[in-house]
């Protein structure tokens, strides 16, 4: 594996995996401070990712650090906009980008990748966007895919071409996020970097699963059916919304009659992610059962939330990325609840979407003369 990666905001490392199975890719340090992410990240990849970014003592372990590219699923934050010309400290100063960006100006990788919610190209009327772009591609001199310059020397872009779809590249997700890659122009010059695409991939022709339907795992256990009562409180809230002429409200995303269904995204709050992916799961036996933890009897309507595992295989941690000889090896370690599992799942990527971005990138070392061709 002649490339080494540092997983940043690691979360459980879906990120990491997708550039690992290329085979091109080999981590070496990781950093995320959720304790109980932490705890899976080291049950999967066995090790410690229990480290602070924002701390010198680990920006300086990073300069210690023998790597080639920045991974890093970042949060959006919003930008100062005082002192827009005092360079990137002063801009971002507070924001975990600030102190992304001070690692990449330290230690110099050959590449980076960065994943956001796709709503980062829009955050603050565009102004947190064009202050990474301008960061990047002005200050510390990196390439960032998507980006061309007008005659004024100004960066020029298009926020779309940012932004790509997990249903486009074999999972049956609407999740669309935001990704950004970029190489050293320092290391390999503005005529070797012009050579490469200036496109990210938009899709990829893995077909893991038709549609939804041939995701879910029907005849789930009761405890993910939905009260009667809190099902009655999300049709009437449906209903208040719609009569104001809003979208808003939960939806069933198997419904019968919806050819080749397609998730909504989930999210890492739970919520309103699980409520926009209800499923249509009818059992006998289980409409009035009483479950302790509910505060009324189940729905009669046979609908409830995905599972843990139906959201595992929506971002392909689970029946992809895990594969051994046929066999899926994917597991959290004992004590991670439920409530931790969606949380670290819709908090994570969805694993083919990064597998082909991390092939991409190798298809432009190939070009840098980083890698052999064929």
């Amino acid at each position: 594996m002649p490339f080494k990666t540092i997983d940043l905001c690691a979360g459980i490392g879906g990120i990491r995996r997708g550039f690992e199975m290329t085979g091109y890719f080999e981590n070496v340090l990781a950093s995320e401070i959720d304790q109980f992410a932490c705890m899976t990240y080291e049950h999967l990849y066995h090790e410690d990712a229990h480290h602070d970014l924002t701390t010198e003592e680990f920006k300086s372990l990073v300069e210690q650090t023998d790597y080639d590219i920045l991974l890093a699923g970042f949060p959006c934050q919003s930008f100062s906009k005082a002192g827009l010309e005092l360079g990137f400290a002063d801009k971002t100063k507070g924001t975990i980008f600030y102190h992304i960006a001070e690692i990449i100006q330290r230690t110099r990788p050959r590449a980076i990748f960065l994943e956001n919610v796709d709503n980062l190209v829009r955050h603050d009327k565009g102004n947190t966007f064009r202050v990474i772009i301008d960061i990047l591609e002005c200050e510390l001199d990196y390439k960032v895919i998507g980006v061309t310059y007008g005659i004024d020397k100004t960066p020029l872009y298009q926020g779309k071409d940012f932004i790509r779809n997990s249903k486009f590249f074999g999972i049956p997700q609407n999740r669309p996020r935001t990704y950004i890659m970029a190489f050293d122009r320092k290391r390999y010059g503005s005529d070797a970097l012009n050579n490469i695409e200036n496109y990210l991939p938009d899709g990829n022709d893995l077909e893991l699963y038709e549609d939804l339907n041939e995701l879910l795992e029907l005849g789930a256990d009761p405890q993910h059916y939905m009260s009667e009562g809190y099902l009655e409180t999300l049709i009437r809230h449906r209903a208040r919304e719609h009569g104001k002429g809003n979208g808003f409200g939960y939806k069933v995303v198997n419904a019968p009659g919806i050819e080749h269904p397609v998730a909504n995204t989930i999210m890492a709050t739970g919520g309103s992610g699980k409520e926009r992916n209800l499923v249509y799961d009818p059992q006998e036996g289980i409409a009035g059962m009483v479950i302790p933890t509910k505060k009324t009897a189940l729905n009669d309507q046979g609908i409830r939330v995905m599972t843990p595992r139906e959201w595992g295989k929506l971002q392909g941690f689970i029946n992809y990325a895990f594969m051994e000889n046929g066999v899926d090896t994917f597991s959290f370690p004992e004590g991670i609840t439920n409530c931790q599992k969606y949380k670290q799942f819709g908090n994570s990527v969805t694993i083919p979407v990064i597998e082909t971005m991390a092939e991409y990138m190798t298809n432009c070392f190939r070009m840098l003369g980083d890698l052999p061709n064929g």
